[in-house]
């Protein structure tokens, strides 16, 4: 099987991190969000994984040769016109079953039994409270027969997490085809969705199937949210500290250097991080960084800043140096 990760986007909504690195780089619970994404597909028999980058691609692709060791092709997107305008770009790589994920979301879910199953795609969903910033799937007897994308209501409430397989990817790229031929935009993009639909309507059989934990990385309050989700699922580990506290659960890097704190709960520390003389909870401290004598809640760090002074909430890009005293 091969996997589409589509990743050019430029993470405004993570502004000031996504100046200096990718959001799929973002460190959640001791490593980047694309990370926890391979543990998550790590079940699959992955023949290649094709990544559709953009805005600093040439890191996603550092981080993945340094780490991992399948097969992996790159395509660059230059203009940013929508999810199925991105997977489209793929299209030459996009022959027989195909997973697509967007990396926005962390997720858990049941992907056996996908390339023997009778579906012709397979639409991972979960149901919530408010669908309008969502893809919705509209279902009938077992099948899904419509695709609504950020509907203005509330009737239709099992919202696409942003993973999908489909049996025959070259059946997705001629849907697609048609999108871009006829200029089927929804609210000025080419949308994913719109694709499935065009499949359906040719009579493709679309079902759902529902995840057991879908965690959003696309904000700051939605990573530290994912952030404190992980460390009290099996990501915590932190080390005892000859001066100071830690409050589980944490995640301390080995060669982060803490003294005279109390770090937690629910603080991710990176690399060579320096803290001291701190209060730290609810917080990511990305590599190289230092805080001193700072109480800090609910904030990101980001790599190589310094933080010192008061009580503050945060959210400091790389480089940073915020002196509070």
């Amino acid at each position: 099987m091969k996997v589409i990760l589509p990743l050019a986007g430029l993470g405004k909504r993570m502004r000031p991190h996504t100046w200096s690195k990718p959001k799929p780089l973002l460190n959640v619970a001791g490593k980047p969000v694309l990370g926890h994404v391979f543990d998550s597909i790590s079940c699959l028999d992955i023949e290649e994984v094709v990544f559709i980058v953009g805005w600093l691609g040439d890191q996603i692709r550092e981080y993945v040769e340094a780490n991992y060791d399948f097969s992996t092709r790159y395509v660059v997107q230059e203009e940013l016109k929508g999810q199925a305008h991105a997977i489209y770009l793929a299209r030459e790589c996009l022959a027989g079953p195909c997973m697509i994920i967007f990396v926005d979301t962390l997720f858990r879910a049941d992907l056996s039994g996908l390339e023997e199953g009778s579906a012709d795609a397979v639409l991972y969903v979960q149901e919530v409270e408010d669908p309008r910033r969502f893809g919705v799937v509209v279902e009938q007897d077992g099948r899904v027969i419509r695709l609504i994308e950020k509907p203005d209501g509330f009737e239709h409430r099992k919202a696409i997490v942003g993973v999908y397989f489909v049996k025959e990817g070259a059946a997705l790229i001629e849907a697609i085809e048609r999108l871009l031929a006829q200029d089927i935009q929804t609210k000025g993009e080419f949308y994913l969705a719109d694709a499935f639909q065009v499949m359906i309507d040719r009579g493709a059989r679309v079902v759902s199937r529902t995840v057991s934990v879908w965690e959003d990385c696309g904000t700051p309050e939605a990573l530290l949210h994912t952030n404190r989700y992980l460390l009290s699922h099996g990501h915590a580990r932190g080390p005892q500290l000859k001066s100071g506290v830690v409050i589980h659960p944490v995640h301390i890097a080995e060669t982060a250097r803490i003294a005279n704190s109390v770090v937690g709960p629910y603080v991710t520390v990176g690399e060579d991080v320096r803290i001291e003389g701190t209060i730290v909870r609810d917080a990511i401290i990305e590599s190289g960084s230092t805080l001193q004598d700072v109480c800090i809640e609910h904030s990101l760090i980001g790599r190589n800043a310094t933080v010192k002074g008061s009580f503050r909430r945060l959210n400091v890009g790389d480089d940073a140096v915020v002196d509070l005293t």
